[in-house]
């Protein structure tokens, strides 16, 4: 049988992959200890754990290099670019980054590692799963609003860009048909998303359990258990009602009113925010397509240059999705990029058809 690199002269090939993980464990407990920084409470402690247990990962390597020393060796692209995100940024960002890089551990097929370090990185993977949930959930309300907005604005104002362009009208008339459609998209979508969030906090605030009933907790016929009612209404078994209605009752003046299993609302951001962002992001993205048109170009090459920015743009809108949801940004921008495609092809033809018919 082979005996394990480290109880064994290691080859040189051994010692830069040893070297690379030192590295990269060094790094990332930096970066750990960067977003502890700017955070408090319970968040900073769990960023402190990590860096921590990513600083024993690097002992591990340190330890099996030995007098050989981490040499002059760079952690990997992917860490350097997520030291200099945590160091600028600290933002969910990041997280959703560094959950997407401890989900890739090394660790699986590198026979040099333990397996508690193996494990320690899928247990990483969840950990800061859960602090970047935190962080989406803080933005989801308006950071919804401003992804809906800009992609709505990038994509109905091309393809309206391009219908009115393939129907042969004059330079002018695209030129003002598209900040109509950006005037008139970013009005829109920002009442609309007003009027969104304003009712889906109405009707979160109609179910939220209220406080009311508290004060006639002393009057209750205690052998009667009215209150258990209400914790079966919320959806209790009745034997579970019933004891938490006890424990209501002996706990009363100070009992908590929102007991029960009741969902977690989600945060939805307040109405003028949401309806602000929708706005301006819509205008920005509506602008994009016009742009070619408001530099002078006219004819075919500003609607070259309309698609091109925009299919960028609606690159960058996906990447940016992809990022914070952990999944591939390099694919969610590809589906962005398509989908903006379809529609501005699909509206760019009927363009071109129905300006054939009149003509």
């Amino acid at each position: 049988m082979t005996a394990p690199e480290h109880t064994r002269a290691p080859s040189a090939s051994t010692v830069r992959r040893w070297r690379q993980h030192l590295a990269d464990e060094r790094l990332e407990a930096a970066v750990y200890r960067d977003l502890a920084a700017r955070r408090a409470g319970e968040e900073r402690d769990i960023l402190l754990a990590l860096a921590e247990a990513e600083a024993r990962h690097a002992a591990h390597w340190s330890s099996l290099l030995g007098d050989r020393g981490p040499g002059r060796f760079h952690a990997s692209v992917r860490s350097r670019v997520l030291a200099l995100l945590a160091r600028r940024f600290g933002s969910v960002f990041v997280l959703a980054l560094a959950q997407r890089a401890e989900s890739r551990s090394p660790y699986d097929d590198e026979p040099d590692a333990t397996p508690t370090m193996a494990a320690d990185e899928k247990i990483h993977a969840e950990v800061v799963r859960g602090l970047a949930e935190r962080g989406r959930a803080q933005i989801s309300g308006t950071f919804r609003a401003a992804v809906f907005g800009a992609n709505d604005g990038l994509v109905s104002n091309l393809a309206l860009v391009l219908g009115v362009a393939g129907s042969g009208v004059a330079t002018t008339t695209v030129l003002l048909t598209g900040l109509a459609g950006l005037l008139s998209g970013a009005l829109s979508m920002g009442a609309g998303e007003f009027i969104s969030v304003r009712s889906q906090r109405e009707l979160l605030d109609a179910s939220t359990p209220g406080a009311g009933h508290v004060e006639v907790y002393p009057h209750l016929d205690v052998d009667a258990n009215e209150l258990a009612l209400v914790y079966r209404a919320r959806g209790m078994a009745a034997d579970e009602a019933a004891r938490h209605a006890a424990q209501q009752l002996a706990a009363w003046p100070a009992v908590d009113v929102r007991s029960g299993p009741e969902a977690e609302h989600e945060l939805v951001g307040s109405g003028l925010s949401a309806a602000v962002s929708s706005f301006s992001f819509f205008a920005s993205g509506a602008l994009v397509p016009v742009l070619p048109f408001l530099l002078g170009l006219s004819g075919t090459a500003a609607l070259v240059v309309a698609a091109v920015l925009v299919g960028a743009a609606l690159m960058v809108t996906g990447a940016v999705v992809g990022m914070l949801s952990g999944a591939p940004p390099l694919r969610r921008a590809l589906r962005q990029l398509a989908v903006g495609a379809a529609a501005a092809t699909v509206t760019y033809v009927l363009g071109s058809l129905f300006g054939a018919t009149v003509g």
